[in-house]
């Protein structure tokens, strides 16, 4: 009984070793055909991105910055810094000191410039207005490293735009060989997800340069201009980075021409990846204006030149007063000003366009241009009751006023 329980044992053995035996040898010749075949698939694959003419369905990876190699972005951005400059401003500012007394401190800022145009005796740098305002002393450092000092030439606050003077008797000879006037392309034949480069003076550290994309075009941003008056601007949006000092240099495209001019003013510290940049197609006109005249005269936002507050349905009801803007001061010489339009007066409609509310006053606004003469239909009050008149109005530039 022993002996048969033994043979019995061995048999049983026996027959799992083959069952192990034959299930091992096809796990290993399929491995074997699966390294095989993944192998001829990848020489497959290889023989396709050689160009031999052999098909493959593997998903070959994207290009970056529009299939620009590094060593062409490298070149571009060696092409373009030479247009590229640093603003350094000096502002002064009234303190009051610890003891209650007045005291003057001076600041130093800084930001970028991009050099657009030059004549026999000068050059001429596109910047952003809050990279000058309020400065006393502007220096300009180029690409090689010299300094010169500058001053403002014309801004157009109302765009965030400036243009600075430099004089060519302040440059050496070696100077004015290296710098380049940069080429300005059209921001209008831009495409979202199109390559963009940043370059400018970032935190003031000096020249440096981020890489991204167009991520948006036509972004409305609102913001207040120094008069505290609130202004919408049509901008590139970008995920290369724009931080303080970045503003009023070059965006450009993979070609070197400049197609944004770089705002920080724009950009928030609490989020990452969104830049903005006003369009060159926008900023052309007005720096052309600039340079020319010192002042927008028929380029930048139109401008009515009011300050003036909703009246809702709630206070027209309580008050007897119509819907509209009622108009709480008029600013000099504005075209408010020269029309007539007087504090007291409420607005109720330009060209046509019912006005209830400020909001609703500048997108009337937006859509003519410095120069035009838009009919304004004002409320007047006459002999304790409001009466109708319609004014015609010219538009301005606001830094006219």
């Amino acid at each position: 009984m022993r002996k048969r329980g033994f043979i019995g044992k061995l048999t049983r053995c026996a027959a799992l070793a083959l069952v192990f035996g034959a299930v091992g040898g096809t796990a290993f010749s399929g491995a074997t055909y699966f390294l095989g075949n993944m192998t001829k698939s990848e020489t497959t694959a290889e023989k396709q991105e050689d160009g031999k003419g052999i098909s493959s369905d593997r998903i070959q990876p994207t290009s970056t910055l529009a299939g620009a190699k590094s060593t062409e972005i490298s070149g571009i951005i060696e092409e373009v810094m030479p247009s590229v400059v640093a603003i350094t401003g000096m502002t002064q500012q009234e303190i009051m000191s610890f003891f209650g007394r007045g005291e003057t401190i001076e600041s130093e800022s800084s930001g970028s410039g991009i050099l657009i145009d030059k004549d026999d005796n000068a050059l001429y740098i596109a910047t952003n207005n809050h990279v000058v305002e309020r400065t006393n002393a502007l220096t300009v450092q180029f690409s090689d490293g010299t300094t010169a000092p500058a001053e403002v030439r014309g801004t157009a606050p109302s765009n965030d735009l400036a243009v600075v003077k430099v004089d060519l008797a302040n440059l050496s000879e070696e100077t004015k060989n290296t710098i380049k006037i940069a080429a300005m392309g059209d921001s209008d034949e831009l495409s979202v997800g199109d390559a963009a480069i940043a370059i400018g003076n970032a935190l003031g550290y000096g020249q440096s340069v981020t890489t991204g994309v167009i991520s948006a075009l036509g972004r409305e941003v609102t913001f207040q201009d120094e008069t505290g008056q609130t202004v919408m601007s049509r901008l590139i949006q970008t995920d290369a980075a724009i931080n303080p000092g970045n503003s009023g240099g070059a965006l450009i495209n993979t070609k070197g021409e400049v197609i944004g001019i770089n705002s920080s003013k724009y950009s928030d510290t609490d989020v990452e990846g969104m830049g903005f940049a006003i369009p060159s197609a926008t900023a052309g006109p007005i720096l052309e204006d600039l340079i020319a005249n010192g002042k927008t005269t028929t380029t930048g936002t139109p401008y009515i030149g009011i300050y003036g507050v909703d009246v809702t349905q709630e206070v027209s009801g309580q008050y007897n007063m119509p819907d509209g803007v009622y108009v709480a001061q008029v600013i000099e010489g504005s075209g408010a000003a020269k029309a007539g339009i007087v504090p007291g007066n409420i607005i109720t409609e330009v060209n046509g366009e019912k006005v209830a509310s400020m909001e609703d006053l500048k997108n009337c606004l937006v859509k003519a241009k410095v120069g035009d003469t838009v009919i304004v239909k004002v409320q007047i009050i006459d002999s304790g009751a409001y009466k109708e008149k319609e004014i015609p109005v010219t538009l301005t530039a606001q830094s006219e006023e």
